[in-house]
């Protein structure tokens, strides 16, 4: 069962967080048809989304990480919630590219070198706060890093994993962590957290090894005390309903809505782009629905 682990040092400098994520990847994998190089992009972001998520305060807190990148992929879009509950999506989920020389998986090559990252923090009253950064590799990770550094100047570490079987394709493992320096840090405690990273092996390596969020935060805050703040399981969730994908169509407005083309059962089939689970409309509730947006 995946779980997140938020701790924090005796005194109050650093934070960390992490994460197992390998179930959620490979859920969301399943429900988009994903490729092994659209499933390591999409999954890193879930799993980023998911940490970043579970640092919000109050219950009706949401996150949206969107990344637009110039890669074949498209765009992306990470939706978490406070607990950590996430869900995505990928415009394009069947590209798959080479290998690189080192054999790792091409993201930054699908995802794209330059675009820009959104981050979209909504507490559920007043309005959302958004910030936005260029990307700097398309590696997801290190995108994340840099939107805290640019747009938050919050010094922070963000490693990102997901494994795929080479054959297969199947999700094996995946997995994330999050550390950031608090107002109290000194030079002394970031220059012990350096070195920490310096050592520290890649999320996927300790996963495979055995390590559980616990252990891969008390590696990277090794030769500090570390108190845990909280713990609790994550999903891949998806909230939609036929009431909600209605909602969503009477954005259309009533022309656009007027000409939804009907299928051979004579309803119109919406999908929900987060789960690919179907909904039908009859003509009669596209009428209705069209009469609405019409009064709107």
């Amino acid at each position: 069962m995946d779980r997140i682990i938020r701790t924090i040092t005796s005194d109050g400098s650093l934070m960390a967080s992490a994460i197992d994520s390998t179930d959620l990847v490979y859920t969301a994998q399943r429900l988009h048809g994903l490729t092994k190089t659209s499933c390591a992009a999409l999954g890193r972001l879930l799993t980023g989304a998911s940490l970043m998520g579970a640092m919000l305060k109050g219950e009706q807190a949401t996150l949206t990480l969107k990344i637009a990148g110039d890669g074949p992929l498209g765009g992306l879009l990470a939706l978490a919630d406070s607990r950590g509950n996430v869900r995505g999506f990928v415009d394009n989920p069947q590209v798959e590219l080479p290998p690189k020389p080192n054999g790792k998986l091409d993201v930054s090559g699908a995802v794209g070198a330059h675009g820009r990252l959104a981050v979209i923090r909504d507490f559920g009253s007043g309005e959302p706060y958004s910030g936005q950064v260029e990307l700097v590799s398309g590696e997801i990770a290190e995108d994340l890093t840099s939107y805290y550094a640019t747009s938050e100047q919050i010094p922070t570490v963000c490693a990102l994993g997901v494994l795929v079987d080479r054959e297969e394709g199947r999700t094996l493992l995946a997995g994330g962590l999050l550390i950031q320096a608090l107002p109290g840090a000194d030079d002394k405690a970031l220059d012990r957290l350096e070195v920490n990273i310096s050592r520290l092996e890649s999320v996927t390596t300790m996963l495979a090894k055995g390590l559980g969020p616990e252990e891969m935060c008390q590696a990277a805050l090794s030769g500090f005390q570390v108190e845990k703040l909280d713990e609790f399981q994550v999903h891949y969730v998806c909230n939609c309903s036929k009431e909600r994908i209605a909602r969503a169509l009477l954005t259309l407005g009533a022309g656009e809505l007027a000409g939804l083309p009907l299928n051979e059962q004579g309803l119109v089939e919406t999908v929900c782009q987060y789960c690919n689970r179907k909904y039908y409309f009859s003509k009669e509730e596209l009428l209705a629905l069209t009469e609405a947006a019409r009064k709107k």
